[in-house]
């Protein structure tokens, strides 16, 4: 819900200050900087809750707390990349397949009754599943609308 919220208030914020700013609405950039704040915000994440996000992957994958701060890193470089025109198509695109490829640790840590920023087993479960899916796929296409399909 926090990273839904950072996203519609940065937007909203760009929005104005563009407006001000360049005397007119760019509603493309206004979203990729709200992605690229929200981006910022869930990497810190990663490494204020790194005990927590580590139980989210399974056991079979090795080098968990590397893969956690991998991640965080990872959403930083992507957040920078959404700012930069010459790199917003190649970073929107491997954001996509990012965001994709977390999808199944959500619902690891769902099944499993994981909360992640406690680092112990009473997440709210399946239930939040109803959530994240569409949140998920809201991310998805914020992205895609805002650095692919311009």
């Amino acid at each position: 819900m926090k990273p839904l919220i950072v996203l519609i208030v940065s937007f909203a914020i760009s929005i104005l200050a563009i407006k001000i700013i360049k005397k007119e609405y760019d509603f493309t950039l206004s979203a990729r900087i709200a992605m690229a704040i929200m981006l910022v915000f869930t990497a810190i994440g990663h490494f204020v809750f790194t005990k927590g996000m580590k139980m989210m992957i399974p056991d079979f994958i090795p080098f968990k707390e590397s893969c956690v701060h991998f991640t965080g890193i990872f959403e930083i470089i992507m957040a920078v990349g959404l700012l930069i025109p010459k790199y917003q198509s190649l970073s929107g695109w491997a954001l996509i397949i990012f965001l994709l490829l977390m999808l199944p640790a959500n619902i690891y840590a769902s099944v499993h009754q994981i909360n992640y920023q406690t680092g112990t087993f009473d997440g709210h479960g399946l239930v939040y599943l109803w959530f994240r899916i569409p949140l998920q796929l809201l991310f998805i296409t914020w992205t895609y609308i805002s650095t692919i399909r311009m």
